[in-house]
């Protein structure tokens, strides 16, 4: 079983990634990045959060592994696993493996993950849902806390943690 995962999250100050089943802070430079870390790999996701993409599509340019608990969910372009084993199994072989959320999925699978790309945003915003406040767990470093930048009014920055 995989111990190599990488998760990829928007975070804001406290950790929170959104609300009502949508990212409640957006930058454009943070979906670049996204596109930028994950693209040619797997990624892992819920239905939820697939529900939040475009069309409720599956990511192009990337094998997605959506995690439900629907025995009967068919989804074009995308493989469907029943729980975190079988979606472990699914990419048992896969070259780079992203956990992309949400805050059940990430929760589920950090266990597994190596490393967390983090857009951190030093803001605050009303959510209902978070990440796992890395910065708190003793087996999580910052091992690079990256420069901070300005987009729509909002100062972030591209971290990465790792596993220690």
């Amino acid at each position: 079983m995989r111990r190599d995962l990488q998760a990829v999250v928007a975070a804001d100050i406290n950790w929170g990634i959104g609300k009502d089943g949508t990212q409640t802070l957006v930058i454009p430079e943070d979906r670049k990045h996204f596109r930028s870390v994950t693209g040619g790999g797997t990624v892992i996701v819920g239905r939820r959060t697939l529900a939040d993409f475009p069309g409720g599509r599956p990511l192009k340019n990337r094998r997605n592994i959506v995690l439900t608990r629907d025995a009967s969910l068919k989804i074009e372009g995308a493989e469907v696993a029943h729980s975190v084993e079988e979606a472990l199994e699914k990419c048992r072989d896969d070259g780079e493996v992203f956990v992309i959320g949400g805050e059940s999925v990430y929760r589920a699978f950090l266990p597994y993950c190596a490393k967390a790309h983090v857009t951190r945003i030093y803001a605050a915003a009303d959510n209902d849902a978070y990440f796992p406040p890395l910065d708190t767990l003793p087996d999580w470093i910052l091992s690079a806390p990256g420069e901070e930048a300005e987009s729509n009014g909002l100062k972030y920055a591209f971290q990465t943690w790792e596993r220690v």
